[in-house]
C-alpha cells in the first residue's frame, strides 16, 4: 500500500518540514523522507505517531472519502410541481436536508402561494428574483419585490402569496423544511 504520498500532502498542509515531522514523532528525517518515498513502510505504532503528529488518526487517514460536491447544475436539481397551489420548487442543492440550510428556488404563478407552514426553529431568508409576493407572518402581511430580500424568524405560521403577475424567489430555510 502507497502511503507515502499522502503522508507528505498532510505534512505540507500542516506547513512542516520532514525534519519537523521527524523530531515531533522521534524519528530520523531520512526516514520521513523513505517513507514519503514509499521505499519503506513504517509499523503500525510508528504510522499512529506520524499521523498523531500530522493531527489526524488511522481511521481518517485510511477512509476513502468522495470529494464533495461543490457546483450543481440544473440537471441535478429536483423539482415538484404543485397545481392546486401554482407553485414549482426546485431543490436547487440536492439532498439538502442533510445540511444546516436548505435553498430552494420557488417559482409561484399568479396568485399562486406555498403551504402555510407551522412555527418552527430556525430561521428563513430570500430573495426575489422576480415578481413580487406577500409574505404573511402570524396575522401580518408584507410585501416584496423584485431585487428585495426578506429575512424572518419563522415563531409564527407563514407562507408566500404571489400578486398578480407571479413570482420567483430564491427561499433559504435553516433548519431544512422544505
Amino acid at each position: 500500500m502507497n502511503i507515502g504520498h499522502k503522508i507528505k500532502t498532510l505534512r505540507i498542509q500542516k506547513g512542516l518540514t520532514q525534519e519537523e515531522l521527524a523530531d515531533r514523532a522521534e524519528l530520523s528525517k531520512g526516514f520521513i523522507s523513505q517513507v514519503e518515498r514509499d521505499l519503506t513502510s513504517p509499523s503500525i505504532a510508528t504510522l499512529v505517531d506520524i499521523l498523531q503528529c500530522l493531527g489526524t488518526n488511522l481511521e481518517e487517514f485510511f477512509v476513502k472519502s468522495t470529494p464533495e460536491q461543490v457546483v450543481f447544475k440544473k440537471n441535478d436539481y429536483f423539482e415538484k410541481l404543485d397545481t392546486e397551489l401554482k407553485n414549482k420548487i426546485e431543490w436547487i442543492i440536492p439532498n439538502a436536508q442533510k445540511n444546516m440550510m436548505e435553498p430552494i428556488l420557488l417559482t409561484l404563478e399568479p396568485e399562486g402561494s406555498t403551504y402555510p407552514d407551522n412555527p418552527h426553529e430556525g430561521e428563513e431568508f430570500g430573495y426575489v428574483i422576480k415578481g413580487s409576493i406577500l409574505i404573511t407572518i402570524g396575522n401580518k402581511n408584507y410585501p416584496a419585490k423584485s431585487g428585495e430580500s426578506f429575512y424572518f424568524t419563522p415563531n409564527q405560521k407563514h407562507y408566500i402569496t404571489a400578486k398578480s403577475k407571479g413570482a420567483t424567489i430564491l427561499w433559504v430555510s435553516t433548519p431544512p423544511s422544505f
